[in-house]
């Protein structure tokens, strides 16, 4: 894959100097010559609908102490991770270098190509799919974007369940896509469809 350069105000080799970064041991290799050319967005709370906690930090970790929850031992074992999280007061954490594949879309498609996890940089929200986000989330969100695409050739920004419907729900109708759009000023079509 051909790297853009480190913008040494804001990127360094894919690291986003404004996120707290916690080095997740879920990633590989992106194909040779693959461009970036899609943000994911996710909803993610554990257990579900519990903030505030470090245990999402812990499951991009595989360090979650699957005992510590009944909801644990239904993804017991799970090895994922996501280049970003984005908790509820805005504070951002980085997984995983945007130079690198994170494992967050799992099968998938958008715009005719499967494996978004290739192509794509994936930001999860704390929160549950279905319900509202903060303002301070969306602030962080937007603010996140915009960097990401300066530094590589973003074309789309959708959710997990344009990239995996029927599988996935998040984040799910509490997000407001059109408050996005208009945040980051790009093009309609760079959007998933308006339902």
């Amino acid at each position: 894959m051909n790297l853009p350069p480190d913008d040494g105000a804001l990127w360094s080799a894919g690291w986003y100097r404004f996120a707290r970064r916690l080095d997740s041991p879920n990633f590989g290799p992106r194909p040779p010559a693959t461009a970036i050319e899609l943000v994911v967005v996710h909803s993610i709370s554990l257990p579900p609908g519990r903030y505030g906690g470090g245990e999402v930090q812990a499951l991009f970790t595989n360090t979650l102490d699957w005992d510590a929850h009944p909801y644990f031992q239904s993804i017991r074992g799970l090895q994922v991770s996501s280049h970003f999280y984005v908790r509820r007061g805005g504070e951002l954490w980085q997984f995983v270098s945007c130079d690198h594949r994170a494992w967050h879309a799992g099968r998938s498609s958008w715009q005719g190509r499967d494996d978004c996890n290739d192509w794509s940089v994936g930001i999860e929200l704390e929160g549950l799919e279905g319900e509202a986000f903060e303002p301070a989330q969306y602030e962080a969100l937007s603010g996140l974007c915009a960097a990401i695409a300066q530094r590589y050739p973003v074309r789309w920004i959708a959710g997990h369940e344009h990239i995996a419907p029927g599988r996935k729900q998040d984040p799910g109708a509490g997000f407001d896509w059109p408050l996005l759009q208009r945040s980051l000023g790009w093009r309609e079509s760079s959007f998933p469809p308006a339902e």
